[in-house]
């Protein structure tokens, strides 16, 4: 009789005592929960941040192809024209006397299609005091035409970003930079003066 009370008593015993542990975890899982929530609400929201990203939009001379044309009487300009432009890193096209057989009084003239607008600034900063004119062309290839007050080139820019340029046929716009000191090894003296022919050496 004895040893039967004692088996409930310890049976029971176990029970409660298992109870209390499964209470105890509940109560540990919901404490765990509640702090974990407390902790989201309090946090300070972070607003994005935005990253910042830059457009270079530039061109480089190795880009640019120029047909440069002799329009002086200098005989053999044109050539050695396109011979220092290639040193500066631009694809050098046709070289040949001007094709327009026109009268250039400026140091050149930069004739451009809407294509190759960035590129003629470029090719504009090549010579102080270039004219640019704007043309109909569809291609993005540039003419250097050089005139009769040309002198020499300046320092091939780097990469230039697009920009308008204020010419004979284009709207006003930002007016081309000043090209930086010159650079030696002017073309301007090569060949004799001769009378204007169309059939000499460019």
């Amino acid at each position: 009789m004895s040893l039967t009370v004692e088996s409930e008593s310890v049976a029971r015993s176990r029970r409660n005592r298992r109870a209390a542990i499964t209470i105890g975890v509940v109560i540990a899982l919901l404490a765990a929960t509640l702090y974990v929530a407390a902790s989201y609400w309090q946090a300070p929201t972070k607003s994005p941040t935005a990253t910042p990203t830059c457009s270079t939009g530039g061109i480089a001379p190795s880009q640019v192809t120029v047909n440069v044309y002799n329009a002086t009487k200098r005989n053999g300009l044109g050539s050695a024209t396109s011979k220092l432009v290639a040193a500066r890193g631009f694809v050098i096209g046709t070289v040949s006397n001007d094709p327009m057989k026109k009268a250039v009084a400026a140091p050149a003239e930069v004739r451009f299609g809407p294509a190759g607008e960035t590129s003629a600034a470029l090719v504009v900063a090549l010579v102080p005091g270039a004219v640019p004119v704007k043309d109909t062309r569809a291609d993005a290839s540039v003419d250097l035409v050089i005139g009769d007050a040309f002198k020499e080139l300046a320092p091939a820019p780097t990469t230039t970003a697009p920009w308008r340029l204020l010419t004979r046929t284009s709207a006003p716009g930002l007016t081309p930079p000043r090209a930086s000191s010159p650079a030696r090894g002017s073309a301007a003296s090569v060949g004799p003066r001769c009378r204007r022919r169309w059939g000499r050496p460019p």
